[in-house]
């Protein structure tokens, strides 16, 4: 299938949402296709090239215990997961934004903040952490573009460049907004769709900025294709929450509220 130069609507991503959450995703109808040809082409002035040598992080809730012993007592010390713990298993990976179940990715962040933040792990909690490095050049597509900007509207169809700018948008809220692993794997769809899409044409992974850290995250299809140098233990000091309200509150009872 020859790739379609321009989206057919700067609402594009949305029917491609719905079509692969709720109909149909591994027998794709046209319009499905025709989106994932026009992904194709646009993706060829996002590639980010990620450089050899080029330091990420990778974490873990958890840890292993290694047996000391001083003054001739035995006692058991945490210490970081073994390598291998460190990677995926093949074939019993969970669902996840870039996988689906059984399919493993290696997730991993720009910085150390980052990689655990995206862990979500708890006051106090133990979590290892590793540093890898590409062996090699990389190019992965870049799905941060509009990972914080406001959802476009349209009244009358606009230029194909704008209609590719608001569907790359999309694309980049879906990549970066939080899910919840109780919703399904109908939540990941679209961008699992994308995911297996960029990889059966050559791209090495995507990069996606995060929401829970400062950083971005880069997914990587080959799990071999970076280099793991060290593994380190870290506690986790403080968990930082900030809450917002919404519109549609209610008052039951109107009281003096305390300051």
């Amino acid at each position: 299938m020859a790739a379609s130069k321009h989206f057919n609507s700067w609402n594009a991503f949305w029917a491609f949402s719905e079509a692969v959450r709720f109909r149909a995703r591994f027998f794709q109808d046209r319009r499905v296709r025709e989106f994932l040809s026009a992904v194709t082409a646009s993706a060829e002035s996002r590639v980010y090239v990620l450089t050899q040598g080029k330091a990420l992080w990778r974490a873990q809730v958890g840890h292993d215990w290694k047996e000391r012993q001083q003054d001739n007592v035995k006692y058991d010390e945490p210490v970081p997961f073994p390598q291998e713990r460190m990677k995926p298993k093949r074939g019993s990976a969970h669902e996840g934004r870039v996988n689906p179940r059984g399919i493993p990715c290696l997730y991993t962040a720009s910085n150390k903040e980052t990689a655990v933040a995206e862990v979500r792990p708890w006051l106090g909690a133990l979590v290892s952490v590793a540093q890898l490095t590409p062996a090699r050049s990389l190019r992965l597509v870049n799905c941060g573009e509009g990972h914080d900007s406001k959802f476009d509207f349209y009244f009358e169809e606009p230029s194909p460049e704008i209609r590719e700018q608001a569907v790359w948008r999309s694309i980049g809220r879906e990549f970066s907004k939080p899910v919840s692993p109780d919703l399904g794997a109908a939540e990941y769809a679209p961008t699992q769709v994308l995911a297996e899409y960029f990889k059966k044409v050559g791209y090495d992974g995507v990069v996606y900025k995060s929401k829970l850290g400062t950083g971005i995250n880069l997914a990587f299809f080959d799990l071999d294709v970076l280099e793991m140098h060290d593994v380190r233990l870290y506690p986790v000091k403080a968990v930082s929450v900030e809450i917002g309200e919404v519109e549609n509150s209610y008052v039951i009872k109107r009281r003096k509220l305390d300051a």
